[in-house]
């Protein structure tokens, strides 16, 4: 790997590093704020916002709820639903053959009058489903339906007292307990031929058929150390604003409806009167007026029902989670992504625009997640992709402008090295090796280093001078001694030929033996070069003229020449002088070689045939750009 290439990495990974340490802390933290439960609420809020906010789903006609309205108790003794109403209503209700009939009203005690008239109905029919309560406080199913016939209706609560989730069975003291959506489901599945079984891939789990119903765990989805005794299930509320046909106590008594709706289906049985407040809350479906996040238990049934045997026979999602492990991949992935905008982007202007896209694209593709029946975390994600992609980008940016102010400093340094070495030092070289010279009399020594020490000093008091200027000024002009200052936004071929004539008429001793000058400066396509370019251009004409006005012995002809040829710019300089044969390379070689990398191109220093050296720096030709 080429040393240059291997510094970039290098330098890359360090400021990776840089933003990756506290990124990493972010999503640690965040992860310790979900394993503590912090996040529930919000991520219980998004998922109930989720459900709500889903396209409307056609109305189940496998079930009908008969609601016992306020108008219906009304009329009722005692404002109650005597057995002997309700032996009616179940008699009637029979004559339309449903497959199956849910009561989600507690009958353990006689409500006179009518309770052997009742018993008797009870009795009679097979396809009634009672209902009980099995956890604290319990109350017993009607004593005349057999323990095939109940099924408890008690409904789990969250800490936000909402309900998301469905019990379908559950241990007890009178052995294992079904609920009353269960038994609803597996009796009109029984129908189809559709057993109850236990499941594949987790034998605790409840199995139709093919379909396995996915158990709810402590830690599902956003829960956090949840109770999830016995069977659980997440329910998948329907969507839409008519989700189950209801018919009133008084539609069927005075037949207002089609008796296709009953034949054949599940009816349940409960009561849709706000003033008996069998309400349950939950805001993952609209919910009934006037009672803000609350639909009736009856309701929720339905919905229990509703998703175990649409699964089963129409393929409509059931709600699934992630494992905990692949779910705090999720949140490591994301987090990382935040990091990564923070990292690539050049404002926070820039940053904020590109995690506004970011977080809107998770919100949908959690939104269709769920859709598909996936539950996925999305506050702890949405939390680590904005603190990562916001908070860091000015880390970044200030490390940015530390790393160019250092490489500010550092061309500074350059620029400034290569005026003192392109004129004191060089004059100092000379002052050295009049010093050396043991063949010059005292006095015209003398006089020669006065001389020269008179010439450094102007040289050094120039570049003095020229740094005082504006840095503006520093940073697109180029001092070449004498009080000469170029413009560095000229034409490269003007430059170039100032540098050349100003260069020559320093008082080196070989360009007094010089006996033809031969130039030739092409205009150039400047399309590709910057300012720094241009500048390392003209320092490589500066150099190369001075290494021929010290070391090119006996030089008589001199060739310089910037032209095109075969898609390649050539800056070169030849000399027919002796010159200086040495392995080791000097500063100003190794600036060449640096300007060749910068312009892609090639430079070479090379001894010619008989006498002479050739000083080469070639680069490529940039086409012009073209527009249509």
């Amino acid at each position: 790997m080429k040393p240059e290439l291997w510094k970039t990495i290098k330098e890359e990974i360090t400021v990776w590093r840089l933003g990756t340490l506290p990124g990493i802390t972010v999503i640690g933290l965040v992860m310790i704020a979900r394993l503590t439960g912090l996040m529930q609420s919000l991520e219980w809020l998004a998922f109930d916002n989720f459900l709500r906010l889903r396209p409307d789903e056609p109305r189940d006609e496998q079930i009908v709820i008969v609601g016992i309205n306020e108008d219906d108790i009304s009329t009722c003794t005692d404002f109650s639903l005597s057995d002997h109403d309700l032996a009616q209503l179940l008699l009637k209700l029979q004559t339309y053959k449903p497959r199956v009939i849910g009561l989600d009203i507690y009958r353990d005690l006689p409500v006179n009058p009518g309770h052997n008239e009742l018993v008797t109905v009870f009795q009679s029919f097979k396809n009634l489903i009672g209902t009980e309560k099995v956890l604290p406080d319990e109350i017993d199913p009607p004593p005349a339906l057999s323990t095939e016939q109940a099924g408890f209706a008690d409904q789990i609560i969250d800490s936000d007292g909402k309900l998301r989730r469905s019990l379908l069975s559950i241990p007890t003291s009178k052995g294992y307990k079904s609920s009353l959506s269960l038994s609803l489901a597996a009796v009109y599945l029984g129908q189809h031929r559709i057993s109850i079984e236990n499941g594949i891939r987790d034998h605790a789990a409840i199995r139709f058929g093919k379909t396995e119903i996915p158990r709810f765990f402590a830690n599902s989805g956003g829960y956090v150390r949840t109770d999830a005794g016995g069977v659980q299930v997440l329910l998948n509320f329907r969507s839409g604003r008519e989700k189950f046909r209801t018919l009133s106590l008084y539609d069927l008594k005075s037949d207002k409806f089609n008796p296709d709706w009953i034949r054949d289906r599940i009816v349940i049985i409960g009561i849709t009167s706000p003033s008996r407040k069998d309400l349950i809350a939950t805001s993952a479906i609209e919910s009934i007026e006037p009672a803000p996040e609350r639909v009736y238990r009856v309701e929720i049934q339905a919905h229990a029902v509703s998703q175990i045997i649409s699964a089963v026979l129409n393929s409509r999602p059931l709600l699934n989670t992630w494992q905990d492990g692949w779910e705090y991949i999720w949140i490591l992935a994301w987090g990382l992504v935040g990091i990564t905008i923070a990292r690539l982007t050049k404002s926070p202007l820039i940053s904020l625009l590109v995690v506004g896209v970011a977080s809107c694209s998770l919100l949908v593709f959690c939104y269709l997640l769920l859709i598909l029946g996936w539950w996925v975390p999305l506050i702890p994600t949405l939390v680590v992709l904005t603190l990562n992609g916001m908070k860091i980008t000015p880390l970044y940016q200030y490390d940015q402008a530390l790393r160019s102010g250092i490489r500010a400093r550092e061309a500074l340094i350059e620029r400034i090295f290569a005026k003192i070495h392109n004129g004191p030092l060089q004059s100092l070289a000379k002052v050295l090796k009049l010093v050396r010279d043991k063949d010059l009399p005292m006095n015209d020594l003398l006089l020669e280093l006065e001389k020269e020490l008179e010439k450094l000093n102007h040289e050094l008091r120039g570049i003095y001078e020229f740094l005082q200027r504006e840095p503006i000024d520093e940073e697109t002009s180029l001092y070449l001694g004498k009080n000469l200052v170029l413009n560095l936004r000229d034409p490269l071929h003007e430059i170039l030929y100032q540098v050349y004539n100003s260069t020559l008429e320093r008082e080196f001793p070989c360009f007094k033996t010089i006996k033809i000058k031969i130039r030739a400066f092409e205009p150039l396509n400047e399309q590709a070069l910057n300012i720094e370019q241009k500048q390392g251009l003209c320092l490589f004409l500066e150099e190369a003229l001075c290494n021929v006005g010290k070391h090119a012995t006996g030089v008589t002809r001199l060739e310089v020449t910037c032209s095109s040829s075969e898609g390649w710019y050539t800056l070169s300089i030849i000399d027919d002088g002796l010159g200086v044969n040495s392995s080791r390379e000097g500063w100003g070689t190794q600036q060449f070689r640096n300007l060749a990398r910068q312009l892609k191109g090639k430079f070479r220093r090379v001894p010619l045939s008989l006498r002479g050296t050739l000083c080469e720096l070639s680069w490529p030709i940039v086409k012009k750009s073209s527009y249509f």
